[in-house]
């Protein structure tokens, strides 16, 4: 089958990394997977011409506002996978949200990562501002330094390196720095938020802190018990082993892209 997947696609972020393994799975599934940056275009009918020029079945978007939006009113079934955007910010804007909600009303199928996403989700139906303000708190912070983006080679190589990831993120989904510090083996410290907490299990796979008093207390209790962070560390990269499997993802997205096929021949 032919597939447009929709995905904000700028480089060496977590958007573009998951749309690339989600392409992969599809393909490796037999399926043509065309994969598109959303930002490319501005309207359902741009993507109503792409539809026609590249004869495509079937379409799947990363993110509902984003990708999902411009894939309403088509002749192809398609699928949705929330973003952490979707639940955090743009289900805060009213008219974002009530989009959101006809794309879900049209979608055959949506993709949570996490349960907690899922639970938002079903309770919500059934960014430049705060890059600025992390950019000048950084700039103020002493022994704090502030990198771009890295491709994932590099970035795992760094991470390696590293006594510990940190996750202060007052707004997550699911977060892959989280995942991938865990399948590397290193331990976990992370703001106590809902997208954090249901990755992390405090005192098990890493250590939760509300504030940054008790990030420093939790920080000094790491250093100075080893027992504890081999404890975390094994017991992290087990969550991943588990509930984040590669090989389950792979099969999971290839039979929800079979169900589109199966509306398309309908």
């Amino acid at each position: 089958m032919r597939l447009l997947f929709l995905a904000v696609l700028r480089p060496h972020t977590g958007n573009a990394v998951t749309a690339e393994r989600v392409r992969d799975h599809l393909e490796a599934a037999g399926h043509e997977c065309l994969l598109k940056d959303a930002f490319d275009f501005e309207s359902p009918s741009e993507i109503a011409d792409l539809i026609a020029a590249e004869k495509l079945e079937a379409a799947l978007a990363l993110h509902l506002y984003r990708g999902g939006r411009l894939l309403q009113g088509h002749r192809i079934p398609f699928g949705i996978i929330f973003g952490g955007t979707d639940l955090n910010e743009d289900a805060n804007h009213r008219e974002k949200k009530e989009v959101m909600g006809r794309v879900l009303q049209e979608a055959r199928f949506a993709v949570a990562f996490t349960e907690s996403m899922r639970e938002m989700a079903q309770t919500q139906w059934v960014d430049p501002v705060f890059t600025r303000e992390v950019k000048a708190r950084v700039k103020r912070a002493a022994g704090v330094r502030l990198m771009g983006e890295m491709r994932r080679e590099d970035l795992h190589a760094a991470l390696k390196n590293c006594f510990a990831l940190v996750n202060s993120s007052v707004s997550e989904g699911m977060s892959a720095a989280i995942l991938e510090a865990m399948d590397l083996e290193v331990p976990v410290l992370a703001r106590n938020i809902p997208g954090n907490a249901a990755l992390v299990k405090h005192g098990v796979t890493g250590l939760l802190f509300a504030d940054p008093q008790e990030f420093v207390q939790l920080a000094k209790r790491l250093i100075r018990d080893p027992a504890l962070e081999r404890d975390m560390v094994a017991q992290g990269r087990e969550y991943v082993r588990r509930h984040n499997s590669w090989q389950v993802e792979r099969e999971t997205y290839q039979q929800l892209v079979g169900k589109l096929e199966r509306c398309a021949e309908d």
